[in-house]
């Protein structure tokens, strides 16, 4: 695929960045993605969910621009609108999703993964409610969670609601055990994201900038959590919310306005028309 090095590409996570609380897009936001891509730039979503809620969310929403990409897993899959097809999938293996699940059961931690189609949770439990009040992903309830999965997955997701220190245990457990290997970095406080080393969102943001023949120095990236650092980093133009993390907006070069519940995004693309 060949293209100009005029052209932009804008890299937005969902959950408080592109969307506001009622997980919805505003209509001047989405006014400000509609003269973005209309003036030939590329749109991204880039999430910390798996593929297939980031195409409900794409589908939903009306989202159908032209040049749009849609990045899950903390990007670790890369999925081209336009061409119906996946472009990049950087996944666990049988063995390291194994030993995650293991750690988790022993340490009384809710964790799950997917399949390309299913939730796999070893438990029907609190945490998996919550997580589905937005995911609407199908499940499969397995002990065994490694005997549900037809290939490696490309995350894990441990769920804490009240003991973040529960949470940051497991992660402390976990890490030494996967140094090099696995990235574990929390997108909320409820949310631990397990995911290959060489994954991750500003992985994706290089990734697709080479498919397109973009310099990364013409890509804007922006969000608001931890999970939403490297990608930042990565852009040329590294987008924090208002409403971000300090350690978000202290890697960003800029911080919006306003936060995603008042239109932050809109005026930031129309200043890099």
């Amino acid at each position: 695929m060949s293209q100009t090095n005029s052209m932009k590409i804008f890299f937005t996570d969902l959950d408080g960045t592109l969307l506001n609380h009622e997980k919805k897009i505003t209509p001047d936001t989405l006014s400000a993605l509609e003269q973005w891509t209309a003036a030939g730039n590329y749109f991204a979503i880039c999430t910390g969910r798996a593929l297939d809620s980031a195409m409900e969310v794409h589908r939903t929403l009306q989202l159908h621009f032209p040049g749009t990409f849609l990045i899950g897993s903390n990007g670790g899959e890369i999925y081209d609108c336009s061409q119906a097809c996946m472009i990049s999938r950087i996944a666990l293996t049988l063995e390291q999703t194994a030993l995650v699940m293991k750690i988790a059961k022993e340490q009384g931690v809710h964790c799950h993964t997917y399949t390309d189609t299913h939730i796999v949770s070893p438990a029907d439990d609190e945490q998996l409610t919550y997580y589905r009040r937005v995911i609407h992903t199908p499940v499969i309830i397995c002990e065994d969670v490694v005997s549900a999965l037809e290939r490696g997955a490309c995350k894990c997701i441990a769920v804490e609601l009240h003991d973040k220190e529960k949470l940051e245990r497991f992660r402390q457990t976990l890490l030494p055990l996967v140094e090099g290997e696995l990235t574990l970095l929390y997108s909320n406080d409820n949310y631990l994201e397990i995911f290959p080393a060489s994954s991750g969102k500003g992985s994706a943001v290089r990734i697709l900038c080479d498919y397109l023949h973009i310099p990364t120095a013409n890509a804007l990236a922006a969000g608001d959590e931890a999970n939403d650092i490297s990608m930042i980093q990565a852009a040329g133009t590294g987008i924090a919310m208002l409403n971000a993390k300090d350690e978000v907006k202290a890697a960003a070069d800029l911080v919006t306005a306003t936060d995603n519940d008042h239109d932050g995004l809109a005026p930031v693309l129309r200043a890099h028309l």
